[in-house]
């Protein structure tokens, strides 16, 4: 739901929902993975054990999004609506809420040094949700909606490392907030869309946070790891250690892009450039490349009408876009100052990684080791929702569930500083 600026707001349900601890939901709850090449639904319900089971899955072709945006409201509502249509047609039951991935609005990553003066006493809920309210308030600028504050780490006085304060005396509580916030613009057409589809957006959660939390083992999380989710419009990863995502990047780079430059080399259309990709894509050359010929329909010519190339020509378009893509993440990463703390462990996850060779290229350009992360298993997942590309629908399912929430049992959302156009609004019912 957004109010009179655009602003995502949460939505307001009718469905009492037992809450064991934040996110303990018993009702069903949904989430839907919005990409450029497709678009997932999940449907689950924490059951009374405290496990997660799947009720329904719902996946169709993306159509009105470019890079993570939405670009055509009426094709992104259509495939939305059809991907929630069959989940709910599988759960038997319909979504008031949905929790979405960020992928728009340009998201970026910063960390704040928060203090707030306790004086003396024990400390106490509010006074953490003050020092959030605080990292909120000097993440603000123009243009920009924060999604995410995040408490990484708290300090009472001298004494550091602590993950939870409560109850502790202190004069000072320090922590460090990791805070992560996107394009209000990019937004506003998002929560349009939404809207479009009958739907309220419950939470947005940043796509390699999901993805990572749908992948990663808790020691990697622990140790340190660099999850990298390839998608289709967009690749998109994080830095995790010490079980915190501690940093996280986008880049306008993506599987389709790939399916792109064969299209525009080879002058074929798009859909059997992607064919081309699936079949015989390959990052490594082999010796009999050069020798086996592919034939390749030509844009315009008529159906019978092929040309052929060999196999070596289709791993020369694709390696130069896959080598950009590893270089520019091992360049972010270096400029996060976050290296070290990364450890020496990366996880590649989304549809595109599965092209063959993907896992060495990563290997020498980022010179670590690689492994590639499918979503972990969930009671009651279909089958065709278990690989790589659906590790971001999976992690958004457990993050609703109220899994990997640091202090779970706080609401670190209400007291928010409103957003830059909501003070506006604000403003003007003021003084008018």
């Amino acid at each position: 739901m957004n109010d009179l600026s655009g602003r995502i707001l949460p939505p307001v349900t009718d469905t009492d929902e037992p809450q064991r601890g934040r996110g303990q939901r018993s009702a069903p709850f949904g989430v839907v993975d919005i990409g450029t090449t497709k678009i997932a639904c999940l449907i689950g319900r924490t059951e009374s054990d405290g496990t997660l089971r799947v009720l329904g899955f719902g996946w169709h072709k993306g159509r009105g999004i470019r890079g993570g945006c939405i670009v055509d409201l009426e094709e992104a509502e259509r495939a939305i609506r059809a991907a929630v249509g069959q989940a709910e047609d599988m759960a038997d039951t319909r979504l008031r809420s949905v929790t979405i991935n960020l992928s728009c609005g340009q998201p970026e990553s910063r960390l704040f040094n928060v203090q707030w003066p306790v004086g003396g006493r024990a400390v106490e809920e509010q006074d953490i949700k003050r020092v959030v309210y605080e990292s909120r308030g000097r993440a603000i600028s123009d243009g920009r909606e924060t999604i995410h504050a995040l408490p990484l780490v708290f300090c009472v006085d001298d004494t550091q490392g602590i993950a939870d304060p409560r109850g502790l005396h202190c004069t000072t509580l320090s922590a460090r907030i990791h805070v992560i916030d996107a394009a209000a613009t990019a937004l506003r057409s998002l929560g349009a869309c939404i809207a479009r589809c009958d739907l309220d957006i419950a939470e947005l959660v940043s796509a390699p946070l999901a993805a990572g939390l749908a992948t990663l083992v808790p020691d990697e999380r622990e140790l340190g790891a660099i999850v990298i989710d390839m998608g289709g419009g967009t690749t998109g990863f994080a830095v995790f250690a010490e079980g915190q995502m501690l940093h996280t990047a986008q880049l306008p780079l993506g599987g389709a892009h790939v399916t792109n430059d064969i299209a525009r080399v080879l002058s074929t259309p798009i859909p059997h450039a992607e064919r081309l990709k699936t079949l015989y894509g390959n990052i490594h050359a082999a010796p009999e490349d050069e020798r086996e010929l592919l034939p390749v329909p030509l844009v315009g010519e008529e159906d019978h009408h092929f040309a052929k190339v060999p196999r070596s020509m289709i791993v020369n378009i694709i390696r130069p876009r896959l080598e950009e893509t590893f270089e520019l993440i091992r360049d972010r990463i270096q400029a996060s100052g976050l290296s070290s703390a990364a450890g020496s462990r990366v996880v590649l996850t989304g549809g595109a990684c599965q092209l063959s060779g993907c896992r060495e290229l990563a290997v020498r350009i980022l010179g670590r080791q690689v492994r590639l992360g499918r979503p972990h298993s969930l009671r009651g997942m279909p089958d065709s929702a278990t690989g790589y590309a659906f590790a971001t629908a999976a992690g958004l399912l457990c993050w609703a569930s109220g899994q990997g929430r640091a202090l779970h049992d706080i609401d670190l959302n209400t007291d928010r500083p409103p957003g830059v156009l909501r003070r506006i609004v604000n403003f003007l019912k003021e003084r008018v």
